[in-house]
Formats: structure tokens, C-alpha cells, sequence
């Protein structure tokens, strides 16, 4: 999966557009949710070399948050790193040149979407007064 694809897809899936938070940077690009504004993904562009590489040149790659479960078993996968410049605990790096399946990025994708969705809160006082018989 390419950059402009990832776009795309996230686009089609969501119905969110890449965001540019940082000033003098036209390339890295988040992917909040609508309503939490809370990054469910960050493309960005490095060196090869950056992420532990030993390749000449950059690449592009996208930082979704993920199960700690699921981290060992991914990094030792083709296209899958300890997160860039994240939390290496709660975010993985997926590179975006081809040695990634595209529907293991998808999935992951739509992991790193729920868990950092909106979390639904039921007050105490609301369950209180549902229980309270009534006069």
C-alpha cells in the first residue's frame, strides 16, 4: 500500500482527510477521529537508516497505536518496526513500500480506529435513577 492509496483507503473507510498540524512540514500528515480529535494514525517520511535500516534513501510509513499483545509477533514481520518518535509500548511503524500486506494494514488500521475512538460513559447518577422505584 502507497501513501496516496492509505489516504484513500482512510478517506473511503472514515471519511477523514489527512491533517498537516505542523508548520514548514507539507508531509506529515495525522488521521484524527471527527469527534475526539484523538490520532488514530501519523504518515510521515524518513531515512531508511532512521528506523534501524541499514538502506540508503526514505521511506514512507504510517504509525497506527496497537495492542501490546499483538507488538512482539508484528515486528518481526517484513514492513513492521518499533514505532518512530512514538510510544514504542502503544504505537508500531508500518512501512509504506510494498513489504507490508496491504490487508494486514487495513485491519491494523481499523484496530488503531477503535482504540482510540470516543469511550462511551454511562453516569452514576443516570444508573441510579434507572434503579430507583418509582413514586
Amino acid at each position: 500500500m502507497t501513501r496516496q492509496e492509505l489516504i484513500g483507503f482512510i478517506f473511503d473507510e472514515y471519511s477523514v482527510e489527512p491533517d498537516f498540524p505542523f508548520q514548514r512540514d507539507d508531509v506529515t500528515c495525522v488521521f484524527r477521529h471527527i469527534d475526539n480529535r484523538k490520532w488514530f494514525g501519523i504518515a510521515m517520511v524518513v531515512p531508511y537508516r532512521t528506523i534501524g535500516i541499514n538502506r540508503d534513501g526514505s521511506v514512507d510509513i504510517l504509525n497506527i497505536k496497537c495492542d501490546p499483545i499483538m507488538m512482539g509477533s508484528l515486528r518481526g514481520r517484513p514492513g513492521f518496526c518499533p514505532a518512530y518518535h512514538m510510544n514504542k509500548d502503544k504505537w508500531i511503524t508500518i512501512l509504506l513500500d510494498g513489504s507490508a500486506a496491504e490487508e494486514n494494514i487495513t485491519a491494523l488500521l481499523a484496530m488503531s480506529y477503535r482504540m482510540t475512538a470516543a469511550k462511551i460513559r454511562r453516569r452514576k447518577n443516570l444508573e441510579k435513577d434507572e434503579s430507583a422505584p418509582l413514586d
